[in-house]
């Protein structure tokens, strides 16, 4: 069960490290003159920005958390301490977005929050936090199964 937390810390890592990477190169990359195309970030999430503050918004609201949790997710593969506060973040975080496109779904005239974006979140959450209460609860090789030393443990 180990190897497949850290199949998904893995997987994660790379998923979110590489939307917040191009979160915050989408609005630069004209200028990078790239030699291959970069598909826009901001048509992939649906949005417009209005004014340049919305660039920084964007690179840090997208760009940064996501760079971080997915650096995050990379330090969890090193330590069960900071696999079980990722696996708790992630679910924390994934849970409190579906729970927004929720809650926003239910105000009248507004469009479904059923779509792809949630049907990641929803499984995110359920993976993770299946996992964290692994590691929390489950998981502890360090104790010993023999008896006579419960009390040491």
């Amino acid at each position: 069960m180990i190897w497949i937390i850290r199949i998904f810390l893995i997987t994660y890592g790379v998923l979110y490290f590489g939307i917040g990477a191009w979160a915050i190169i989408d609005p630069v990359k004209d200028a990078l003159e790239l030699s291959y195309e970069i598909p826009s970030f901001m048509d992939a999430v649906g949005l417009k920005v209005s004014d340049t503050i919305g660039y920084s918004e964007v690179a840090g609201l997208y760009g940064g958390i996501n760079l971080i949790i997915g650096l995050l997710c990379f330090l969890g593969l090193f330590s069960r301490g900071i696999t079980a506060f990722v696996l708790s973040l992630l679910a924390f975080l994934t849970f409190s977005i579906a729970l927004g496109r929720y809650l926003f779904a239910l105000i009248p005239s507004t469009p479904t929050f059923y779509n792809t974006f949630f049907i990641f979140e929803v499984a995110t959450f359920i993976l993770s936090i299946s996992f964290f209460l692994y590691m929390k609860f489950l998981y502890n090789p360090s104790k010993s199964s023999n008896v006579e030393t419960v009390a040491t443990n």
